[in-house]
């Protein structure tokens, strides 16, 4: 690496102009002590990607494409893996405060609070003012800078903004890549690293900004991965995810639950 041992994994599929956006504000950080690690999934125009994973006939591969982009990371010799998805800007103090948790407390899995942002103005956000627009989402906990909290609950674990050093990700072995599309491994994964003996965490010094973009209510559009996603995720945990979701497809006539507590797409 150059001169870094912390490495930042982004998955990208599209959203080119959101991935020039993160770029900018990762150079804005308060340190330059990083490598860019992007992963190009099913997308060849992609400019200066360091990994290309092909398409699949079930959907986008994002949990398999994370697993590469860290053993490519982990190859470049990177102790310090983050984890920002292409939508998320980096806050100037989210690299050095991951990196400073991580090496403190290197058995533990942490995560930032992400802030959805509203739309942008014509000229773009400005990235020397995020903090102004500081509102993490409610339904993580927001702890305040220079504060931090272990324990936290698997079912609330979002790979939107994560890290945690290369022992950590070696102990839990990845990211399912049983998931395919969209749903699910999020919540796997904090249940496989919870079960390997690495721990959950929220740093709050670690803040990211959500780059505004449409989105629908529930996600009708990936019912199919939901579907299939959910069903993955029951026969490995006992459990059924995203309930909100599927209750709100059941709603619609799109989904239906059987007498063996399975969700069946209705057509």
């Amino acid at each position: 690496m150059t001169g870094s041992a912390t490495a930042v994994v982004t998955v990208v599929h599209g959203r080119h102009e959101h991935l020039a956006r993160q770029r900018a504000s990762l150079a804005a950080s308060t340190t330059t002590a990083y490598e860019h690690v992007v992963v190009a999934v099913d997308d060849p125009s992609v400019s200066g990607s360091s990994v290309s994973v092909p398409a699949h006939p079930l959907g986008l591969t994002i949990a398999a494409a994370r697993n590469r982009g860290a053993d490519h990371a982990l190859s470049l010799g990177a102790t310090t893996l983050v984890f920002l998805d292409v939508d998320c800007l980096a806050g100037p103090g989210l690299l050095a405060a991951y990196a400073d948790v991580v090496a403190e407390e290197p058995t533990t899995i942490w995560s930032g609070p992400v802030t959805y942002l509203d739309p942008p103005p014509p000229e773009g956000y400005d990235l020397s003012s995020l903090g102004a627009l500081d509102a993490p989402h409610p339904a993580r906990p927001d702890l305040a800078p220079g504060e931090r909290a272990a324990g936290a609950d698997p079912d609330l674990f979002w790979s939107l903004s994560f890290a945690c050093s290369a022992e950590a990700w070696v102990t839990t072995g990845g990211f399912c890549e049983d998931y395919v599309g969209y749903g699910g491994e999020d919540t796997d994964f904090a249940r496989v690293a919870l079960r390997a003996g690495v721990e959950l965490g929220w740093v709050g010094a670690a803040r990211a900004y959500h780059q505004w973009h449409p989105v629908s209510r529930p996600p009708v559009e990936h019912v199919v991965d939901i579907v299939r996603n959910a069903e993955i995720y029951r026969q490995r945990w006992g459990v059924v995810p995203m309930r909100g979701w599927l209750e709100s497809f059941a709603e619609r006539g799109l989904v239906r639950r059987d007498d063996d507590g399975r969700w069946l797409l209705t057509a």
